[in-house]
């Protein structure tokens, strides 16, 4: 079972700054312009919204969201929940997400770190690392993959 981490105190002191931002409508972007959203997601314990700020990698179409601190809260929270909800602006859009198995998890760590994405340098793992290396990475570190959730059909919705 992986170990449970906890982000450094100067990243809880950005995150309240950065959520700030972000809820007044302010569109942030993360490294390489990756784009910053508000992760909204029910507590496990307390079924209470939880909100953190985070940032969307794309790759290869894919949308994922890693967790460079390992298994924090909104981790646990979004492995209880399976679906969030994302803020960008005034857009809202709920998402479903899938915990990457290990072995995928680790050859899309991989090709973030290979791809120089500044996001990677959280990781501690170079490029050129062994496989091995993002192999076990892969089990501290979640990697889900993000698909929006279909809305109704309007025309469906109006049958009922």
């Amino acid at each position: 079972m992986a170990t449970t981490a906890s982000a450094p105190t100067f990243v809880l002191w950005a995150n309240v700054i950065t959520s700030t931002l972000l809820r007044a409508g302010v569109k942030l972007v993360g490294p390489r312009h990756a784009p910053m959203y508000l992760l909204t997601v029910p507590g496990r314990k307390s079924g209470q919204p939880r909100t953190t700020p985070i940032v969307i990698v794309e790759q290869e179409g894919t949308r994922y969201l890693f967790a460079p601190f390992g298994v924090v809260d909104w981790v646990r929270n979004l492995r209880a929940a399976g679906e969030a909800i994302l803020t960008r602006g005034r857009r809202a859009e709920t998402v479903r997400t899938t915990e990457l198995p290990s072995g995928e998890a680790s050859l899309a760590l991989q090709a973030l770190i290979e791809s120089g994405h500044p996001l990677g340098r959280s990781f501690g793992v170079s490029k050129g690392a062994p496989r091995e290396a993002f192999d076990q990475l892969a089990v501290s570190h979640p990697v889900f993959a993000v698909q929006t959730v279909a809305a109704p059909d309007a025309a469906a919705a109006r049958q009922d």
